[in-house]
């Protein structure tokens, strides 16, 4: 089974800035993983280069086997699933949040046509995996910021997406919402047929035990990747933020104190 993403000496620059120096990542199915780095560290447009909205200035990109120019990239942005939280306010308020979710059959911002029967039990389907299909016949706008979220989730799963990136999904979640929310996001692990994830943040406190590995992106650079006990360090921390940092754990939590 070929690797879910290989890219390979990944170089990005736009009006003379490198964005991206020199990024090999390589992820098997099935292996969870984190990406960690500070505001302005290159995350952002390193999911563009995986998803296929941008194009590297150097390097490989290999998505499911199918190497970047010379594969239909249309046709592979259906099996990859991208949910961000700038989408929540894109899309319909008075939509169903079913119509939300089956809206993602098409990739469109909102509902342009009649979703079939089977369609809308797909729809539905992918709401029960996040227990979330209580919300099914409400409005989109009047969710919650966890509702919304899972609803986001489910629209990006109703294509069976073999990779699903999860750009910062808690900002603006309450503690117990999120927690909530990732106690959701760990029951998704463990189901069946689950895709591949990457989390996206800048929160160790998010890195859950569901996550395997952990890639450090600091000012467009691969800083370290591999297991979180082997990572998440004082060092690691302290060096990808630039500030002191100690790093305890809470149970299999891990947490993160700012020193001086």
């Amino acid at each position: 089974m070929p690797a879910v993403v290989e890219l390979e000496h990944i170089c990005f620059c736009r009006k003379e800035r490198t964005i991206l120096s020199d990024v090999s990542w390589k992820i098997e199915a099935g292996a969870h993983w984190a990406l960690l780095g500070a505001n302005g560290s290159g995350k952002t447009s390193l999911l563009k280069i995986l998803t296929g909205y941008a194009w590297p200035t150097f390097g490989t990109v290999r998505i499911l086997g199918e190497q970047f120019g010379a594969c239909d990239i249309p046709r592979l942005r259906k099996v990859i699933g991208w949910v961000s939280s700038a989408m929540i306010q894109r899309l319909p308020a008075q939509d169903a949040a079913m119509d939300v979710v089956a809206s993602g059959l098409d990739a469109s911002v909102g509902l342009y046509r009649h979703i079939t029967e089977p369609e809308r039990a797909k729809s539905l389907e992918v709401l029960k995996k996040l227990r979330a299909e209580a919300v099914a016949g409400q409005s989109y706008g009047t969710l919650s910021q966890g509702e919304m979220q899972k609803v986001l989730i489910a629209r990006a799963l109703v294509c069976d997406p073999k990779l699903l990136i999860l750009d910062e999904p808690c900002i603006g979640l309450d503690p117990a919402a999120r927690q909530r929310f990732m106690n959701d996001l760990a029951a998704l692990a463990r189901q069946k047929n689950a895709p591949t994830m990457i989390l996206v943040t800048h929160h160790i406190e998010e890195i859950d035990p569901w996550i395997q590995n952990v890639l450090l992106l600091k000012d467009g650079k691969v800083l370290a990747a591999g297991m979180p006990d082997e990572i998440i360090t004082n060092r690691q921390m302290s060096e990808l933020f630039d500030y002191p940092c100690n790093v305890f754990r809470q149970g299999d939590e891990f947490l993160l104190r700012i020193d001086g």
